[in-house]
């Protein structure tokens, strides 16, 4: 009985000392916008890697990304440690191992106005359809909590191939020369 006491108070001082590992899963939709990409999650003492899944389709080959996401604390006990995000694209299941990173991890900085409570992270791309997630990680202290919102925008056929357009007229005009030449 006497062990059992023992390893019962063990595993509840362990328990105590490390914090929970919190698994948080959130989907913003397909092709979010400012209205609809929004998340939060409030994480107090917790150990947190989260996901933020959304989707980009539609006839837009490209979408023009953009992602954030903040704490904003008044006491400092609610800082998020090794709070950091990176972007990926989507394979199998969120965090399966098979997901392709998009971006190296981003750490949050303080805020410009107000970088001794609030903490940001954030980042833009251009991104072919599919389905992609943000991973949040870190480890809050006290109350602490995030929010954030992905947005994007398709980009139009005619503009994402606009960049073949110079490479068109040089040969246009090489093949005039050469033409001109010959004759």
């Amino acid at each position: 009985m006497k062990r059992f006491l023992l390893a019962a108070t063990a595993l509840a001082a362990l328990a105590l000392t490390t914090p929970a590992q919190a698994q948080y899963v959130q989907s913003v939709g397909d092709n979010p916008t400012s209205a609809t990409g929004t998340f939060n999650h409030a994480v107090f003492g917790t150990t947190f890697d989260d996901f933020i899944t959304f989707t980009l389709s539609g006839p837009a080959p490209y979408h023009i990304t953009f992602g954030t996401a903040e704490n904003t604390y008044t006491n400092s006990a609610d800082f998020i440690t090794g709070f950091t995000g990176q972007l990926f694209q989507q394979v199998g299941a969120p965090g399966g191992g098979d997901d392709i990173p998009v971006n190296p991890p981003v750490f949050a900085a303080g805020c410009p106005t107000n970088p001794t409570g609030c903490q940001v992270l954030s980042g833009s791309a251009t991104l072919p359809t599919g389905a992609y997630f943000l991973e949040l990680t870190g480890t809050g202290g006290g109350t602490a909590g995030y929010s954030g919102s992905v947005t994007s925008l398709a980009v139009p056929a005619p503009l994402a191939g606009a960049g073949l357009l110079p490479l068109l007229g040089l040969a246009g005009v090489l093949g005039w020369r050469r033409r001109r030449r010959l004759a």
